[in-house]
């Protein structure tokens, strides 16, 4: 819908969320023992209010991550005070559904809540480390870089990886597809368990080439990291064809016993009857799906939603457009029946 809207009315501006940018500190001037500043007070409910004013509908799913999200950050806030649980599971999440239903809205919404840096990426775009294409570890250094250098800050982000379903290494799926989506899988899992990333990428001559200045200088050396411990990752996916996987499983689970009960599952929601072995036969490694433990399932949008958003959502692109309107000293104002209209173009163009 803002696509949109923006074709529409490009000439005034492409409002949107403002990148955060590096602040060019240099970073001897950091302080190289961890900090305790982490602080994190919300409930589930709390979350769960704020998402309301911004997210319309997906219920559901506002209330799961709610939950996880809390989950997370109140366990990272014990870790920080010195309280770590030995044997908790991260809660990092999947989130399935088609385009245009606010997924990474629901997820940006909640970074800028609690004031962790976030990063989105594109699955498609990475290759197994050591290959040709984007490196997934430079999804922890460009938290870095949206905590302005701040290390300890980034290490409690949240990355946000979608198109995840496209590296799935299944051909049943995809027509046959090459191994390197079970080498990002792979890659994936260690940075999702916990590791170390090099804060300097391999690849980066340039910050090769500053690290050993800093080095002859007596700064800091060049074997700076970043633990991935605490960051939460975030993956989604439209997740083509699954459907049928599970529509099949839950077919032949009632041969026999149930007399068909599952056969009325409602199309629009089989997906919330997805369970791991359905995502291993989609082609996800074992591993790499046990480390995704809440799954959440966003529905598609009706004309009626999309005009419910434009009419009472706080981040709702209309009021965005009359604040760039405004600033040329028009005031814009919209009927019902053009909102009606264009949340109606909207679900066109999907």
């Amino acid at each position: 819908m803002q696509d949109f809207l923006q074709k529409q009315f490009k000439s005034f501006g492409s409002p949107g969320f403002a990148g955060s940018q590096p602040s060019g500190t240099d970073e001897e001037t950091k302080p190289e023992t961890q900090r305790n500043d982490f602080s994190f007070a919300y409930k589930p409910r709390d979350v769960k209010a704020h998402l309301d004013r911004y997210v319309i509908k997906q219920d559901e799913a506002k209330k799961v991550l709610s939950v996880a999200l809390c989950d997370h950050y109140n366990a990272v806030r014990e870790a920080f005070d010195g309280k770590e649980q030995s044997h908790y599971t991260k809660q990092n999440v999947m989130l399935m559904g088609p385009t245009g239903v606010g997924k990474t809205y629901l997820i940006r919404s909640i970074a800028e809540l609690i004031g962790v840096p976030f990063v989105k990426a594109d699955a498609t775009k990475f290759s197994e480390t050591g290959y040709v294409g984007g490196d997934v570890e430079d999804l922890v250094r460009d938290l870095v870089r949206q905590a302005d250098g701040d290390v300890e800050r980034a290490q409690y982000g949240i990355i946000y990886i979608d198109e995840i379903d496209k590296i799935a290494s299944s051909s049943e799926q995809h027509g046959g597809r090459d191994v390197s989506g079970q080498g990002v899988q792979t890659t994936l899992l260690k940075l999702m368990e916990e590791t170390e990333v090099p804060a300097r990428a391999p690849h980066d001559m340039a910050g090769q080439i500053q690290a050993m200045m800093d080095g002859a200088r007596g700064g800091k050396k060049g074997g700076n990291t970043i633990n991935t411990k605490h960051i939460l990752f975030v993956v989604s996916g439209a997740f083509a064809h699954l459907d049928k996987i599970v529509d099949r499983r839950l077919k032949e689970s009632t041969i026999g016993f149930a007399g068909g009960e599952q056969d009325d599952v409602d199309g629009d929601r089989i997906l919330e009857h997805a369970k791991t072995p359905d995502f291993i036969k989609y082609g996800f490694e074992p591993e790499f799906i046990g480390r995704l433990p809440v799954r959440v399932v966003c529905h598609p949008l009706s004309v009626d939603d999309l005009e419910q958003i434009l009419k009472t959502s706080e981040g709702s692109i209309i009021r965005q457009y009359r604040q760039s309107f405004a600033a040329y000293g028009i005031r814009a104002n919209f009927e019902d029946a053009g909102l009606r209209r264009i949340a109606e173009l909207a679900i066109e163009e999907e």
